[in-house]
């Protein structure tokens, strides 16, 4: 896995174990709680996209199986009882306008960083024609092996933004 941590404008090109402790020293609640999974709600072009990311997302991300979500929309997928949860579609975040919002690159995918208090961190894809989010909960959190995994099938099937 080829890994990169930046700012929105800055690429440094690390290496997988540098990205781990990047992930890391970004913290983590007291709380691994399955999350609520819903439903976003994106345009007719993005939704579009999502069902076909839907069809390419991978049976197993981190060792753990994909799970039902609960709903047919093919707007979500989970891992492990929710221990991995990606949803496509959502909106663009607005921490994406801030200059120092770090990202990183996994397999070719921009992913920008969040640390939300109510768990793991979340992972939104940047610079694509519909935003694909990844809320990784504590015991993954310094793993950055599931954005990778998610990565070819997000290049086959969300087109470029630029």
């Amino acid at each position: 896995m080829t890994s990169s941590c930046r700012r929105f404008g800055h690429p440094v090109l690390l290496g997988p174990s540098v990205a781990a402790l990047l992930l890391a020293a970004v913290g983590c609640s007291s709380t691994d709680a399955a999350p609520s999974i819903t439903d976003p709600t994106p345009s007719a072009e993005a939704a579009a996209y999502c069902r076909a990311l839907h069809e390419e997302l991978p049976r197993t991300v981190a060792g753990l199986d994909r799970g039902d979500t609960g709903t047919e929309s093919g707007l979500t997928a989970q891992w492990g009882d929710g221990a991995i949860v990606l949803r496509c579609g959502v909106p663009r975040p607005a921490k994406m306008d801030d200059p120092s919002s770090k990202a990183i690159e996994a397999n070719g995918v921009n992913w920008m960083l969040e640390q939300p208090d109510d768990g793991g961190p979340l992972f939104t894809t940047t610079h694509r024609k519909a935003y694909v989010e990844v809320r990784l909960s504590e015991a993954y959190a310094h793993d950055a092996s599931p954005l990778a995994a998610f990565a070819p099938a997000v290049r086959k099937t969300v087109p470029s933004a630029l």
